[in-house]
């Protein structure tokens, strides 16, 4: 299933401007449904009682991953934008940019006996993924894993964020210098 799933993803994925660019992969819903799949089976057995994503397109694939466990969507807020009620934040660590981030969900989100998978788009540093295990044992809850579309995680860091699974590589993804 992943194999098919890469596929898909590798022949819609492009470099515009030296910017991923996977929103092709969203707009065929075909191949939206497979990466979909492909991200979640290896933690359909793991007891995930609900799926977190980071905005923006972890909200995308998150909400979608959840749909397809049959569990609910914890949003992961960056900034400060509007989210209702009483949060939990966490400061990351600079991402690939050097930029920090506030990511924050809602106290009420999650809670004593939850089983959390996190998923995104693409994870290189691990400071969001970090910061969410962080929020997450805080409100009582345990990461199961991050559920990603391309691993580009430093080794340094995979100890620290635990079980990675990932659809591709970086070194997978088409020669940004073929656009």
């Amino acid at each position: 299933m992943a194999t098919a799933a890469s596929d898909l993803l590798l022949q819609r994925f492009r470099w515009v401007g030296g910017h991923a660019d996977m929103w092709p992969v969203f707009r065929d819903g075909h191949a939206l449904g497979e990466v979909i799949k492909a991200l979640v089976a290896p933690f359909r057995d793991d007891g995930v009682t609900a799926v977190c994503g980071i905005e923006s397109r972890g909200f995308l694939l998150g909400g979608a991953a959840a749909v397809e466990l049959g569990v609910g969507f914890v949003a992961v807020r960056k900034g400060t934008g509007m989210f209702p009620g009483e949060k939990i934040a966490r400061e990351t660590a600079p991402d690939y940019r050097g930029i920090r981030h506030v990511l924050r969900i809602q106290r009420s989100s999650v809670g004593p006996g939850d089983r959390v998978l996190l998923v995104d788009d693409w994870i290189e540093t691990g400071s969001q993924a970090l910061a969410v295990r962080q929020l997450v044992t805080e409100a009582g809850a345990d990461l199961v894993g991050c559920a990603v579309v391309v691993d580009q995680l430093r080794p340094s860091a995979r100890p620290q964020v635990g079980r990675v699974h990932a659809l591709v590589t970086k070194d997978e993804l088409p020669d940004v210098s073929r656009r």
